[in-house]
This record gives structure tokens, C-alpha cells and sequence, in this order.
């Protein structure tokens, strides 16, 4: 018998509609930090474990030695800023440093029109661990990129983080570049199509 995790004990396409339609009523940085931050409080601790073993998971099918090289960059992406969304929101810095508008309030309004159809695209059917297969573990995922890219105008990705091909996303003065940032435009569901990193053809020398 097959279980359907979403409906047992994770969240149904409905149940994110109605999260990302609670998101998209943020105006100001410091409105949507404080409503990822509720949002990623309903994160059990057996919640971020799962999601770890998933990404471990996911990393260990990548070939040496670029897994190693990537895997710290992975893991801070989503537990380091999950940490860093958690502190900020205890602080009230949301009232008193992050009282600005979105810089493309248009991109940010349909990062949460495409975060439900991208919590459930996924071809999950190989998966043996019904709990890899939960839509909520995936939310979490694009709750982090949307405190990273829209909180802290920071790209999805870390700086720093390798590529296949010798790429990685780069800092230049207050700017940030990525050589695949315009690859994934068919890729509907793709953090990469919301990022404030610019898109360069060559690596900074």
C-alpha cells in the first residue's frame, strides 16, 4: 500500500497555497521576515532531520571529488540560514533595520504564484522513504531561498559555491554573479529564476 505522506502528516497543495498567499501579503523585508519566521517554526526537529538525510542523500549520488567540495555549501544554504532567519526574527530587527520594499515586488509576488506547483513537480516515485517524499520538507526549501534572496538580497546559492565546470557564484564589490544564473529559465521552479545574482559569461580573474 502506498503512503501518501502529504495527506498524513505533511502539507497538501492546498495547505501551501494558503502559506505562500500569507507570504505574498509582505510589502517590507522586515514584514516577510516575520512571516517566514512563524512559518519555519512549525519545523519539528525530526522535520530538519529528515530534510538533512534527504540532502544528504542527494549529495552522496554526486560524483568525487565535487561532492565534497560542494556539500558544506549545500548544508549552510539551508541550516546555516535557517539559523541566521531564526536569530534575526528573535530580535525585532524586522521593525528597525528592514523596514524597505522588496527590490522587484513583481518577482517576489510570483516567486509565491510558482512555490506551490514547485513543491509537488518533483518525480518522487523511486523514492523508497515516504518521508523524503513530504511537499512540507520542500516548502522549507524555498522558505529559506525566499529569507535569503528577498530578506537579505543575497543569491539563493552561497558565494562561493562550485559548479560543475569549475563555476561558482561570485562577489564583486556589492554585486553578485552567477554563470548559470539564465540557465535555468525553463526551469519553472527554479530558485535561480528569482535571484539577485547577474548573470556573467565568464569567472571574475
Amino acid at each position: 500500500m502506498e503512503v501518501h505522506v502529504s495527506e498524513s502528516y505533511g502539507y497538501s497543495k492546498e495547505d501551501i497555497r494558503q502559506i505562500a498567499g500569507r507570504l505574498r501579503m509582505a510589502r517590507t523585508r522586515g514584514e516577510l521576515l516575520g512571516l517566514l519566521t512563524c512559518e519555519v517554526r512549525h519545523y519539528t526537529i525530526f522535520d530538519l532531520q529528515i530534510i538533512g538525510g534527504r540532502l544528504n542523500s542527494e549529495i552522496e549520488l554526486l560524483p568525487s571529488p565535487y561532492r565534497e567540495a560542494v556539500r558544506p555549501y549545500f548544508r549552510g544554504q539551508l541550516f546555516d540560514r535557517h539559523h541566521q532567519l531564526l536569530s534575526l526574527g528573535r530580535t525585532g530587527i524586522s521593525v528597525h533595520q528592514l523596514d524597505q520594499p522588496f527590490r522587484d515586488p513583481e518577482l517576489v509576488e510570483k516567486y509565491w504564484e510558482m512555490v506551490p506547483e514547485g513543491c509537488f513537480v518533483w518525480d518522487d516515485e523511486s523514492e523508497r522513504n515516504p518521508y523524503f517524499r513530504n511537499p512540507k520538507n520542500r516548502l522549507f526549501y524555498y522558505l529559506i531561498a525566499a529569507f535569503t534572496m528577498f530578506v537579505l538580497d543575497e543569491p539563493g546559492h552561497p558565494v562561493g559555491m562550485p559548479f560543475p565546470g569549475g563555476f561558482a557564484v561570485e562577489k564583486r564589490g556589492s554585486d553578485y554573479y552567477c554563470l548559470i544564473r539564465d540557465k535555468e529559465k525553463d526551469v519553472f521552479y527554479s530558485i535561480c529564476n528569482f535571484c539577485p545574482a547577474k548573470q556573467t559569461e565568464e569567472p571574475h580573474r
